[in-house]
């Protein structure tokens, strides 16, 4: 059975975070794609665009990013004594913003 994540996530010992997601089938994130023959350049600055958006929401904070042309990298920071200053309203409010 699987560890739950509560029991994975330890902000004390370590606030930051090395997450990484990659397409599947050969598609392509950005850049050109070989098969395809097709530009998907312009979707890298909407990545970036989105990461900014979801930072400024929530309690984290992006020390470093990598768009690559199939997967990207992030380096995270939960910052939680943000996070805990926040009322619930604050919380809610920012639940919206999505």
């Amino acid at each position: 059975m699987p560890t739950p994540r509560k029991n994975q996530v330890c902000l004390d010992s370590t606030p930051y975070y090395h997450c990484i997601s990659r397409c599947v089938r050969r598609a392509f994130l950005c850049g050109n794609d070989e098969f395809s023959g097709q530009s998907y350049e312009h979707r890298k600055q909407w990545v970036v665009d989105k990461l900014a958006e979801l930072a400024s929401v929530f309690s984290i904070d992006v020390c470093a990013y990598a768009v690559m042309s199939n997967h990207y990298h992030l380096v995270l920071h939960i910052n939680q004594p943000q996070a805990q200053s926040w009322s619930d309203e604050a919380v809610i409010e920012r639940w919206t913003l999505l």
